[in-house]
């Protein structure tokens, strides 16, 4: 039986089977393949990428937790104009698509970088992060009020005419009311969730495992939690939803689509096994054999 695993994301966005990478976890792509067949993918999403060069925050900045890890690596980059000079012509030959996570301090760090990938060619999309837990100024600060996420998402709009996808906090009371704000102010999809505002402490030092005090903790621990919002905001906005947090198998997709999301983001599991995604491709596959399933999106929001 032939399964349809392709997937639209409105906006001229298709993807070949819902599988995504999560920025921050994959790096360029690059770093990744000796491991998979990167064009096996829907798509992967590149490292958070801002406009002037970021060093991130001093180490310790990453630390393990019993059901995943706490980050606080804060958006290290070599900023947008390395980007476009130097890793883009490097991705052009890549068949998936190429998403870039952009971030920004303020508001008009946004704008900038967004009309800086617009002329090229082989980026169909973007992913406006507001909900990095990890930085000073920007990041989660836009994104925990419906009126800071419309501010960030309408800017944005206006520099940018591709696929617009915006990154939602799950730090936040109501997340359907950043989603829906998100949507009003032209998002074309959003992404959920970040990263958990979380602290680990080493008793024996006596002192917090990381740098910053606080940091954002991902893996599986997350996953009912990311769930949860993920089929909150899919009854609530009209735009597809990107769900993610802690997915380290086809189960794990599976939920969240059949919670309402049209794809999905993988990110700390592809720290524990390098070739997660395509298990997880495989996986999903199996399993619409399984159960006589011929289209992916036949599962999607039936929860």
């Amino acid at each position: 039986m032939a399964i349809n695993l392709s997937v639209d994301l409105g906006a001229g966005l298709v993807l070949k089977n819902p599988v995504l990478t999560a920025s921050g976890t994959f790096g360029y792509g690059h770093e990744f393949s000796d491991f998979i067949d990167l064009d096996k993918l829907g798509g992967f999403i590149v490292k958070g990428t801002t406009l002037e060069p970021r060093q991130g925050n001093p180490s310790p900045r990453m630390a393990e937790t019993p059901m995943g890890m706490i980050n606080a690596v804060g958006l290290q980059n070599k900023g947008v104009a390395y980007f476009v000079d130097h890793i883009y012509p490097t991705l052009t030959r890549f068949d998936s698509e190429v998403i870039v996570n952009v971030s920004g301090a303020k508001l008009s760090d946004y704008v900038a970088v967004a009309e800086a990938l617009a002329p090229l060619d082989k980026i169909h999309a973007i992913e406006v992060n507001i909900s990095c837990p990890n930085v000073k100024a920007g990041g989660m600060a836009f994104g925990t009020t419906a009126a800071g996420a419309a501010e960030v998402t309408s800017a944005v709009r206006k520099a940018w005419n591709k696929h617009l996808m915006v990154k939602l906090s799950p730090n936040v009371t109501d997340i359907t009311e950043i989603a829906t704000a998100a949507e009003a102010s032209g998002a074309d999809s959003v992404s959920l969730i970040n990263t958990l505002l979380a602290m680990d402490i080493d008793v024996e030092r006596r002192r917090p495992r990381l740098s910053t005090i606080t940091g954002g903790l991902s893996g599986p621990a997350v996953r009912p939690v990311a769930v949860r919002m993920v089929w909150q905001v899919a009854k609530r906005v009209k735009i597809p939803v990107v769900g993610l947090g802690g997915i380290c198998s086809a189960d794990d997709a599976l939920q969240f689509i059949m919670a309402g999301a049209t794809a999905v983001q993988v990110g700390t599991a592809n720290f524990i096994d390098p070739t997660v995604t395509i298990r997880i491709i495989d996986g999903i596959t199996d399993y619409c054999h399984r159960h006589n399933i011929s289209d992916i999106n036949s599962l999607r929001g039936i929860i």
